[in-house]
């Protein structure tokens, strides 16, 4: 499935450990957001202005308790419609 295609409250998975690229408050840049595999669900959808293309999701992932954390902006290369 396309990523893409998703929309708020489906799941999603972290393809790859995300990390702090700086932007994210109260974290320390190169901080680990979320480990690649990590399960998550979409709360938000929407893409760049000057490059309507290009998509942006807010995820919020969980926790090894399974709590879900904060959202975390991600890039479509960063998820994963299933477990890897």
């Amino acid at each position: 499935m396309n990523i893409n295609d998703l929309d708020i409250g489906d799941v999603v998975y972290a393809a790859k450990d995300i990390t702090d690229d700086g932007s994210m408050p109260e974290s320390t840049e190169g901080e680990t957001l979320a480990y690649a595999g990590a399960r998550g669900v979409i709360v938000m959808k929407g893409h760049i202005e000057e490059t309507p293309e290009s998509h942006v999701f807010l995820v919020r992932f969980e926790d090894e308790t399974l709590t879900l954390g904060r959202p975390i902006g991600c890039w479509e290369e960063d998820l994963m419609s299933e477990a890897g």
